[in-house]
């Protein structure tokens, strides 16, 4: 027997299948929900369980507490209901509109881009074409059915194939792949478009682009898209690495910061060493942020990287320098390891 979901703030209604996600069966009724990984590990579809109960499955204790569970929050990607349920959660308009496609596509090009990180190109076939939302992601299907995510680099506009940022993690059965045997034309298979993670375009409000790492990949969709549509919104994108060679296309971002009207750009560097011949600023590059601006009522943020850096930077923007709740994007780069100890 299935369950009914009630949605708190807009009323809508959707109904759960035995042991089914609450989440999986918004997405598949077209509802749309915030969401990054579907399996717990990066708090992306946190809500709050109004009324009736819910079973958690195993997930991270950084993407939701034992603290936020007695307040009756759940994690919706592993959330199963047991009767139904109403759920207070930020509905995201424009995600149900896409559609998600599982494709083959072919290794276009393999460009390394400092010691580890590869620029991978994906050709589709001649008569696909994947529509997205700037700053979605894409996930590879394995042949043992396992799933890598990644976020696409290229904007939705982009004529050609689609640009994907991969770091290496010795050790990862798709990274060291990448960096070992992979080669121009082998043929790969993903889902896709697939995130909430994407330039809200409805408000006028200055943009703080928040990124570590690879990181800048969906970031760089999103500068890149906003320039095409020609939005005059203030940019600035502060980017942070521990070393200058993290920060691997920081030429590019320069440019930008030149040619582009109303964008800056902050590089930031944890633990620069002499051989980085670092003059620029230093520290967590969220922390750069509130330096800057001690006063962030009047932003949007959008912040994608390590886990660490979204949590610290939604923590303290939200609950120290004024930034709503409702204001801060995030898509948290989060990996196998993320659910190696799950609670």
């Amino acid at each position: 027997m299935a369950f009914n979901v009630t949605l708190r703030q807009s009323g809508r209604q959707f109904q759960v299948e035995p042991d089914e996600a609450v989440l999986l069966a918004a997405l598949r009724q077209g509802i749309g929900l915030p969401y990054g990984c579907k399996n717990g590990a990066c708090g992306s579809c946190k809500g709050t369980v109004v009324s009736g109960e819910v079973d958690q499955a195993p997930h991270s204790s950084s993407a939701l507490s034992n603290d936020e569970k007695t307040r009756g929050m759940a994690l919706l990607c592993c959330a199963t209901p047991k009767g139904d349920l109403v759920v207070d959660i930020r509905e995201v308009a424009g995600v149900g509109d896409v559609q998600v496609k599982k494709l083959p596509c072919r290794v276009n090009a393999l460009e390394r881009k400092g010691t580890d990180v590869v620029e991978l190109k994906l050709q589709l076939p001649a008569n696909e074409r994947l529509q997205y939302l700037a700053g979605q992601y894409i996930e590879f299907i394995l042949k043992d059915g396992k799933r890598r995510s990644y976020s696409m680099a290229s904007p939705p506009h982009h004529e050609g194939p689609i640009e994907l940022h991969i770091r290496h993690m010795p050790g990862g059965t798709f990274t060291d792949h990448v960096f070992g045997n992979m080669k121009e034309r082998d043929i790969l298979r993903f889902e896709g478009p697939l995130g909430t993670f994407f330039l809200r375009e409805d408000s006028d409000k200055p943009i703080i682009l928040l990124a570590s790492g690879t990181g800048f990949a969906p970031i760089k969709a999103i500068i890149e898209h906003a320039v095409f549509k020609n939005l005059n919104r203030p940019m600035t994108l502060y980017w942070g690495g521990r070393r200058k060679q993290d920060l691997y296309m920081m030429e590019l971002a320069e440019t930008w910061a030149r040619e582009v009207p109303n964008f800056s750009f902050v590089p930031v560097l944890s633990e620069p060493d002499s051989t980085d011949e670092w003059t620029g600023r230093t520290g967590f590059v969220h922390r750069a942020v509130i330096e800057d601006l001690p006063d962030l009522s009047a932003y949007q943020v959008y912040a994608c990287g390590a886990p660490v850096m979204v949590e610290s930077a939604q923590r303290d923007f939200t609950n120290h320098h004024r930034l709503p709740e409702d204001e801060f994007y995030a898509d948290s780069f989060t990996s196998a390891a993320d659910l190696a100890n799950p609670v």
